[in-house]
Protein backbone atom coordinates (compact mmCIF):
# COMPACT_ATOMS: atom_id res chain seq x y z
CA UNK A 1 0.00 0.00 0.00
CA UNK A 2 1.39 3.41 -1.03
CA UNK A 3 1.26 5.97 1.78
CA UNK A 4 2.26 9.57 2.37
CA UNK A 5 5.65 8.73 3.85
CA UNK A 6 7.83 11.50 2.39
CA UNK A 7 7.60 14.55 4.65
CA UNK A 8 9.41 17.69 3.47
CA UNK A 9 9.64 20.71 5.76
CA UNK A 10 10.78 24.27 5.12
CA UNK A 11 11.47 27.01 7.65
CA UNK A 12 13.45 30.19 8.01
CA UNK A 13 13.74 32.76 10.80
CA UNK A 14 12.07 31.49 13.98
CA UNK A 15 11.89 27.97 12.61
CA UNK A 16 13.86 26.11 15.28
CA UNK A 17 11.16 26.26 18.03
CA UNK A 18 8.54 25.15 15.50
CA UNK A 19 10.69 22.27 14.27
CA UNK A 20 11.33 21.14 17.85
CA UNK A 21 7.60 21.16 18.62
CA UNK A 22 6.91 19.18 15.44
CA UNK A 23 9.48 16.39 15.94
CA UNK A 24 8.68 16.15 19.65
CA UNK A 25 5.21 14.92 18.72
CA UNK A 26 6.24 12.30 16.16
CA UNK A 27 5.98 8.68 17.38
CA UNK A 28 9.09 6.57 17.98
CA UNK A 29 7.88 3.99 15.46
CA UNK A 30 7.20 6.58 12.72
CA UNK A 31 7.45 4.86 9.33
CA UNK A 32 7.99 7.94 7.20
CA UNK A 33 11.14 9.92 6.36
CA UNK A 34 11.46 13.62 7.16
CA UNK A 35 13.55 16.10 5.15
CA UNK A 36 14.18 19.60 6.45
CA UNK A 37 15.54 22.83 5.00
CA UNK A 38 16.17 25.62 7.48
CA UNK A 39 17.68 28.81 6.11
CA UNK A 40 20.98 29.55 7.85
CA UNK A 41 23.91 31.79 6.88
CA UNK A 42 26.46 30.10 4.61
CA UNK A 43 29.23 30.70 7.13
CA UNK A 44 27.35 29.06 10.03
CA UNK A 45 27.63 25.35 10.78
CA UNK A 46 24.19 23.99 11.65
CA UNK A 47 23.64 22.21 14.98
CA UNK A 48 20.08 21.34 14.00
CA UNK A 49 20.63 17.53 13.85
CA UNK A 50 21.76 17.52 17.48
CA UNK A 51 18.94 19.86 18.53
CA UNK A 52 16.19 17.83 16.86
CA UNK A 53 17.62 14.46 17.94
CA UNK A 54 17.36 15.70 21.52
CA UNK A 55 13.91 17.22 20.95
CA UNK A 56 12.14 14.06 19.78
CA UNK A 57 12.39 10.28 19.43
CA UNK A 58 13.83 10.19 15.88
CA UNK A 59 17.47 10.46 14.84
CA UNK A 60 18.32 13.61 12.87
CA UNK A 61 21.39 13.79 10.61
CA UNK A 62 23.18 15.79 7.94
CA UNK A 63 23.16 13.22 5.13
CA UNK A 64 25.96 12.67 2.68
CA UNK A 65 25.45 12.91 -1.07
CA UNK A 66 23.93 9.63 -2.31
CA UNK A 67 22.96 8.38 1.16
CA UNK A 68 20.08 5.91 1.14
CA UNK A 69 16.77 7.02 2.66
CA UNK A 70 15.65 5.16 5.77
CA UNK A 71 12.21 5.25 7.44
CA UNK A 72 12.00 6.86 10.86
CA UNK A 73 14.88 9.24 10.20
CA UNK A 74 15.20 13.01 9.84
CA UNK A 75 17.48 14.40 7.10
CA UNK A 76 18.60 18.04 7.42
CA UNK A 77 20.18 20.24 4.75
CA UNK A 78 23.78 21.29 5.32
CA UNK A 79 24.68 24.97 5.20
CA UNK A 80 25.33 26.28 1.67
CA UNK A 81 24.08 23.02 0.06
CA UNK A 82 20.73 22.10 -1.46
CA UNK A 83 19.05 18.97 -0.08
CA UNK A 84 17.35 17.12 -2.96
CA UNK A 85 15.65 13.76 -3.37
CA UNK A 86 15.97 11.02 -5.94
CA UNK A 87 14.54 7.52 -5.90
CA UNK A 88 15.60 5.98 -2.59
CA UNK A 89 18.46 8.43 -2.01
CA UNK A 90 19.27 12.00 -1.04
CA UNK A 91 21.43 14.40 -3.02
CA UNK A 92 23.55 17.12 -1.40
CA UNK A 93 24.53 19.65 -4.08
CA UNK A 94 25.84 23.21 -4.42
CA UNK A 95 23.60 24.20 -7.31
CA UNK A 96 22.56 27.82 -7.98
CA UNK A 97 20.77 29.73 -5.22
CA UNK A 98 16.98 30.00 -5.25
CA UNK A 99 15.23 32.99 -3.70
CA UNK A 100 18.66 34.11 -2.44
CA UNK A 101 19.10 30.89 -0.45
CA UNK A 102 21.16 27.72 -0.56
CA UNK A 103 19.74 25.44 0.78
CA UNK A 104 16.41 26.33 -0.78
CA UNK A 105 13.01 25.10 0.38
CA UNK A 106 11.67 25.27 -3.18
CA UNK A 107 14.49 23.07 -4.49
CA UNK A 108 13.81 20.34 -1.90
CA UNK A 109 10.03 20.48 -2.40
CA UNK A 110 10.26 20.31 -6.21
CA UNK A 111 12.59 17.33 -6.18
CA UNK A 112 10.31 15.50 -3.72
CA UNK A 113 7.24 16.22 -5.84
CA UNK A 114 8.96 15.07 -9.03
CA UNK A 115 10.22 11.77 -7.60
CA UNK A 116 7.48 10.85 -5.12
CA UNK A 117 4.39 12.83 -6.29
CA UNK A 118 1.36 11.72 -4.22
CA UNK A 119 3.52 10.30 -1.41
CA UNK A 120 4.72 13.78 -0.41
CA UNK A 121 3.50 15.97 2.42
CA UNK A 122 4.94 19.51 2.30
CA UNK A 123 5.11 21.64 5.45
CA UNK A 124 5.87 25.36 5.70
CA UNK A 125 6.80 26.86 9.07
CA UNK A 126 7.98 30.17 10.54
CA UNK A 127 10.05 32.42 8.28
CA UNK A 128 10.27 35.49 6.04
CA UNK A 129 9.68 36.19 2.33
CA UNK A 130 8.28 33.23 0.37
CA UNK A 131 10.87 30.56 -0.43
CA UNK A 132 8.77 27.38 -0.40
CA UNK A 133 5.60 28.77 -1.97
CA UNK A 134 6.49 27.53 -5.47
CA UNK A 135 7.62 24.16 -4.15
CA UNK A 136 4.48 23.68 -2.07
CA UNK A 137 2.33 24.61 -5.10
CA UNK A 138 4.19 21.93 -7.08
CA UNK A 139 3.59 19.33 -4.36
CA UNK A 140 -0.15 20.09 -4.52
CA UNK A 141 -0.21 19.87 -8.31
CA UNK A 142 1.55 16.50 -8.15
CA UNK A 143 -1.09 15.10 -5.79
CA UNK A 144 0.66 15.67 -2.46
CA UNK A 145 -0.64 17.48 0.61
CA UNK A 146 0.17 21.00 1.78
CA UNK A 147 0.42 21.93 5.47
CA UNK A 148 1.17 25.45 6.75
CA UNK A 149 1.90 26.56 10.29
CA UNK A 150 -0.83 28.76 11.73
CA UNK A 151 0.58 32.31 11.37
CA UNK A 152 -0.38 33.21 14.94
CA UNK A 153 1.67 30.22 16.13
CA UNK A 154 4.77 31.21 14.14
CA UNK A 155 7.56 33.31 15.60
CA UNK A 156 7.91 34.92 12.15
CA UNK A 157 4.49 34.70 10.42
CA UNK A 158 5.44 36.34 7.11
CA UNK A 159 6.37 33.10 5.30
CA UNK A 160 3.19 31.21 6.35
CA UNK A 161 1.07 34.26 5.46
CA UNK A 162 2.71 34.65 2.04
CA UNK A 163 2.38 30.93 1.26
CA UNK A 164 -1.30 30.86 2.27
CA UNK A 165 -1.93 33.75 -0.10
CA UNK A 166 -0.49 31.76 -3.00
CA UNK A 167 -1.24 28.10 -2.23
CA UNK A 168 -4.45 26.42 -1.07
CA UNK A 169 -3.29 24.51 2.01
CA UNK A 170 -4.93 21.27 3.09
CA UNK A 171 -4.23 21.96 6.76
CA UNK A 172 -3.33 25.10 8.73
CA UNK A 173 -2.43 24.33 12.33
CA UNK A 174 0.13 24.77 15.10
CA UNK A 175 3.55 23.16 14.92
CA UNK A 176 2.70 21.11 17.99
CA UNK A 177 -0.34 19.59 16.25
CA UNK A 178 1.56 18.63 13.10
CA UNK A 179 3.16 15.49 14.56
CA UNK A 180 -0.14 13.76 15.42
CA UNK A 181 -1.62 14.83 12.06
CA UNK A 182 1.32 13.40 10.09
CA UNK A 183 1.17 10.18 12.14
CA UNK A 184 -2.43 9.73 10.99
CA UNK A 185 -1.89 10.75 7.36
CA UNK A 186 0.91 8.23 6.87
CA UNK A 187 -1.52 5.37 7.54
CA UNK A 188 -3.98 6.41 4.83
CA UNK A 189 -3.78 4.96 1.28
CA UNK A 190 -3.36 7.52 -1.49
CA UNK A 191 -4.39 7.74 -5.16
CA UNK A 192 -1.76 7.55 -7.87
CA UNK A 193 -2.87 10.73 -9.62
CA UNK A 194 -1.44 14.17 -10.29
CA UNK A 195 -2.45 17.22 -12.32
CA UNK A 196 0.79 18.05 -14.16
CA UNK A 197 0.80 18.02 -17.94
CA UNK A 198 3.70 16.41 -19.82
CA UNK A 199 5.08 19.86 -20.61
CA UNK A 200 4.89 20.98 -16.98
CA UNK A 201 6.48 17.70 -15.88
CA UNK A 202 9.35 18.26 -18.31
CA UNK A 203 9.96 21.73 -16.89
CA UNK A 204 9.82 20.37 -13.35
CA UNK A 205 12.44 17.75 -14.22
CA UNK A 206 14.62 20.45 -15.75
CA UNK A 207 14.42 22.64 -12.64
CA UNK A 208 15.27 19.70 -10.38
CA UNK A 209 18.36 18.99 -12.47
CA UNK A 210 19.34 22.68 -12.48
CA UNK A 211 19.34 22.63 -8.66
CA UNK A 212 22.12 20.03 -8.78
CA UNK A 213 24.51 22.02 -10.99
CA UNK A 214 25.01 25.28 -12.92
CA UNK A 215 23.86 24.34 -16.41
CA UNK A 216 20.45 25.99 -16.75
CA UNK A 217 21.28 27.39 -20.19
CA UNK A 218 22.26 23.99 -21.57
CA UNK A 219 19.09 22.52 -20.03
CA UNK A 220 17.02 24.95 -22.14
CA UNK A 221 15.56 27.08 -19.35
CA UNK A 222 15.40 30.10 -21.68
CA UNK A 223 12.76 28.34 -23.79
CA UNK A 224 10.59 27.42 -20.80
CA UNK A 225 9.37 30.90 -19.94
CA UNK A 226 8.87 34.42 -21.28
CA UNK A 227 12.09 36.36 -21.78
CA UNK A 228 12.06 39.60 -19.76
CA UNK A 229 14.11 42.82 -19.96
CA UNK A 230 15.30 42.20 -16.39
CA UNK A 231 18.66 40.80 -15.36
CA UNK A 232 19.67 38.57 -12.47
CA UNK A 233 20.99 40.62 -9.53
CA UNK A 234 23.33 37.75 -8.64
CA UNK A 235 25.10 37.21 -11.98
CA UNK A 236 23.45 39.77 -14.33
CA UNK A 237 22.20 37.03 -16.66
CA UNK A 238 18.93 37.35 -18.60
CA UNK A 239 15.78 36.38 -16.69
CA UNK A 240 12.81 34.39 -17.97
CA UNK A 241 9.38 34.69 -16.37
CA UNK A 242 7.60 31.54 -15.16
CA UNK A 243 3.98 31.44 -13.94
CA UNK A 244 2.61 28.80 -11.52
CA UNK A 245 -0.99 29.47 -10.50
CA UNK A 246 -0.83 32.77 -8.60
CA UNK A 247 2.96 32.61 -8.36
CA UNK A 248 5.26 34.60 -10.64
CA UNK A 249 8.87 33.41 -10.69
CA UNK A 250 12.05 34.27 -12.57
CA UNK A 251 15.10 32.20 -13.56
CA UNK A 252 18.30 33.32 -15.21
CA UNK A 253 20.26 31.33 -17.77
CA UNK A 254 22.85 30.34 -15.15
CA UNK A 255 20.14 28.92 -12.86
CA UNK A 256 19.45 31.46 -10.10
CA UNK A 257 15.74 31.56 -9.27
CA UNK A 258 13.51 34.18 -7.64
CA UNK A 259 9.91 34.75 -6.77
CA UNK A 260 8.73 38.29 -7.51
CA UNK A 261 9.15 39.22 -3.82
CA UNK A 262 12.65 37.79 -3.49
CA UNK A 263 13.71 39.44 -6.75
CA UNK A 264 12.43 42.79 -5.47
CA UNK A 265 14.31 42.28 -2.20
CA UNK A 266 17.53 41.40 -4.03
CA UNK A 267 17.26 44.31 -6.49
CA UNK A 268 16.46 46.74 -3.65
CA UNK A 269 19.50 45.54 -1.74
CA UNK A 270 21.69 45.88 -4.83
CA UNK A 271 20.40 49.41 -5.54
CA UNK A 272 20.94 50.43 -1.93
CA UNK A 273 24.50 49.10 -2.01
CA UNK A 274 25.30 51.12 -5.14
CA UNK A 275 23.76 54.25 -3.61
CA UNK A 276 25.88 53.87 -0.47
CA UNK A 277 29.00 53.48 -2.66
CA UNK A 278 28.08 56.62 -4.61
CA UNK A 279 27.48 58.58 -1.40
CA UNK A 280 30.80 57.42 0.01
CA UNK A 281 32.60 58.53 -3.18
CA UNK A 282 31.01 61.98 -3.06
CA UNK A 283 31.86 62.39 0.65
CA UNK A 284 35.48 61.43 -0.06
CA UNK A 285 35.50 63.99 -2.87
CA UNK A 286 34.07 66.56 -0.45
CA UNK A 287 36.86 65.91 2.04
CA UNK A 288 39.53 66.08 -0.67
CA UNK A 289 38.20 69.36 -2.07
CA UNK A 290 38.06 70.89 1.42
CA UNK A 291 41.63 69.78 2.05
CA UNK A 292 42.78 71.43 -1.19
CA UNK A 293 40.79 74.57 -0.35
CA UNK A 294 42.48 74.76 3.06
CA UNK A 295 45.86 74.37 1.36
CA UNK A 296 45.22 77.34 -0.93
CA UNK A 297 43.89 79.35 2.02
CA UNK A 298 47.21 78.76 3.82
CA UNK A 299 48.98 80.04 0.69
CA UNK A 300 46.68 83.12 0.84
CA UNK A 301 45.28 82.26 -2.58
CA UNK A 302 41.73 83.22 -1.70
CA UNK A 303 40.33 82.83 -5.23
CA UNK A 304 41.48 79.20 -5.56
CA UNK A 305 40.45 78.46 -1.98
CA UNK A 306 36.93 79.77 -2.65
CA UNK A 307 36.65 77.78 -5.90
CA UNK A 308 37.57 74.47 -4.26
CA UNK A 309 35.35 75.26 -1.25
CA UNK A 310 32.42 75.83 -3.63
CA UNK A 311 33.08 72.49 -5.37
CA UNK A 312 33.27 70.79 -1.96
CA UNK A 313 29.87 72.17 -1.01
CA UNK A 314 28.42 70.94 -4.32
CA UNK A 315 29.69 67.40 -3.75
CA UNK A 316 28.41 67.52 -0.17
CA UNK A 317 24.95 68.51 -1.38
CA UNK A 318 24.93 65.69 -3.95
CA UNK A 319 25.92 63.24 -1.19
CA UNK A 320 22.99 64.45 0.93
CA UNK A 321 20.59 63.94 -1.99
CA UNK A 322 21.77 60.34 -2.36
CA UNK A 323 21.54 59.85 1.41
CA UNK A 324 17.90 60.94 1.31
CA UNK A 325 17.29 58.63 -1.69
CA UNK A 326 18.58 55.65 0.28
CA UNK A 327 16.15 56.25 3.12
CA UNK A 328 13.27 56.85 0.69
CA UNK A 329 14.14 53.51 -0.97
CA UNK A 330 14.10 51.77 2.43
CA UNK A 331 10.76 53.33 3.36
CA UNK A 332 9.32 52.37 -0.06
CA UNK A 333 10.30 48.70 0.41
CA UNK A 334 8.95 48.71 3.96
CA UNK A 335 5.68 50.30 2.82
CA UNK A 336 5.23 47.54 0.24
CA UNK A 337 5.75 44.86 2.90
CA UNK A 338 3.43 46.50 5.43
CA UNK A 339 0.73 47.13 2.83
CA UNK A 340 0.93 43.50 1.68
CA UNK A 341 0.69 42.22 5.27
CA UNK A 342 -2.27 44.55 5.96
CA UNK A 343 -4.17 43.36 2.89
CA UNK A 344 -3.54 39.75 3.89
CA UNK A 345 -4.82 40.33 7.43
CA UNK A 346 -7.81 42.32 6.13
CA UNK A 347 -8.65 39.43 3.83
CA UNK A 348 -8.48 37.01 6.75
Amino acid sequence: MTTRDIIVVGASSGGVPALKAFVNNLPKDFKGSVFIVLHIPTYTESRLPEILSNAGPLEAVHPGDGEEIEPGKIYIARNDHHLLLQEGKVMVKRGPKENRFRPSIDALFRSAAYVYSTRVVGIIMSGILNDGASGLWTIKEMGGLAIVQLPDDAEQPQLPINVLELVEADYVLTAEDMGPLISGLIKEPIPEKYKFSEEALRRLKTEVIIATKDDAFEMGIMEMGELTPFTCPECHGALVRLVEGKIIRFRCHTGHAYTASSLLAEVSESVEKMLWQSMRGLEEMNMLLKNISDHFAELEDSASAALFREKAEESGERARVIHDSIFKQNHYSEDIRLDKDKKTHDHD
